[in-house]
């Protein structure tokens, strides 16, 4: 049976996860800002990428409370907090957090809203619980070519981006300078990770 919003569940859940969804996203440019200052351009583009959607997330779930609009939603919830200055713990804990939200979290809230009779709610859930998942391995994959050396280096040949320029070479390393436009090899990526590589027929 359906339940006003204003007195379901759902609604708080709504409002943890747009809390969450928000913290989210300061979080990541708190974490870009400082990639810039170590020159880890290529994760400060990621972690801003991400950021972005979890700021489209947000939005998603602030929408839903529409019918509840000029009231104030009482909420308790726990949100992580991880102030450092090591970027590989700053992944992991994105990782983690990601992983989280995809499972349990999400998958529980929509349940919740589907039981109280909101199917949109729950199928917002569900589906941004998938979008997490891939955050999530997006943010682990990083890591833990930052974590082994290997975020310029490969063992075998292979593509790289500037995410400055576009200039792609191939090698099994990035270059200390991109040639075309003098940007430290902080911007480099694999081209196998670059936006849209997926499009390009080499």
């Amino acid at each position: 049976m359906s339940a006003e919003l204003k007195n379901s569940e759902t609604l708080k859940n709504l409002m943890r996860a747009f809390a969450g969804e928000s913290q989210a996203r300061n979080r990541y440019t708190f974490a870009a800002g400082l990639c810039k200052q170590q020159k880890l351009h290529v994760l400060e583009a990621a972690f801003l990428f991400t950021a972005g959607q979890e700021k489209e997330h947000a939005e998603i779930f602030y929408n839903h409370m529409k019918a509840v609009s000029g009231s104030t939603v009482h909420i308790d919830g726990g949100y992580p907090v991880g102030v450092t200055n090591d970027v590989l713990r700053l992944l992991r804990d994105a990782q983690h957090n990601e992983y989280e939200e995809f499972d349990p979290v999400y998958p529980s809230f929509g349940e919740a809203a589907r039981s109280e009779g909101f199917p949109e709610v729950a199928a917002s859930f569900e589906q941004i619980a998938k979008i997490e998942q891939t955050h999530g391995d997006r943010f682990g994959r990083l890591a833990d070519l930052l974590e082994g050396g290997k975020l310029f280096v490969s063992d075998v040949k292979c593509g790289w981006m500037c995410l400055n320029c576009g200039h792609v070479l191939e090698s099994l390393e990035a270059p200390k300078q991109c040639p075309v436009c003098s940007h430290d090899q902080g911007w480099f990526i694999r081209l196998e990770m670059a936006p849209y590589s997926g499009m390009l027929q080499r």
